[in-house]
């Protein structure tokens, strides 16, 4: 067992959770999406409102979608690194 599948046993646990229904995949995958096209503190923030918009009711792999291509469509940060 990696130390990923270890945490969400744990933490699925303590919030009496089935570990089995979790889509681990569809929530990373969109984390990813949005640290590469918006700005790496999105990403947390980003899965966090997706699981809020899934526990009101919406799909989770039709609403991680439609975050995905949101992101995806916004145009790249600009660059914020200081040039000496």
């Amino acid at each position: 067992m990696s130390t990923l599948d270890d945490w969400i046993e744990t933490a699925c646990a303590e919030l009496g959770l089935d570990p089995a229904e979790l889509t681990q995949k569809t929530v990373l995958n969109l984390a990813r999406v949005v640290a590469h096209t918006v700005d790496r503190p999105a990403a947390p923030l980003t899965a966090y409102l997706l699981g809020v918009a899934v526990g009101r009711g919406a799909p989770l792999a039709e609403t991680a979608a439609k975050l995905q291509d949101l992101a995806r469509g916004r145009p790249a940060a600009p660059d914020t690194a200081p040039t000496d």
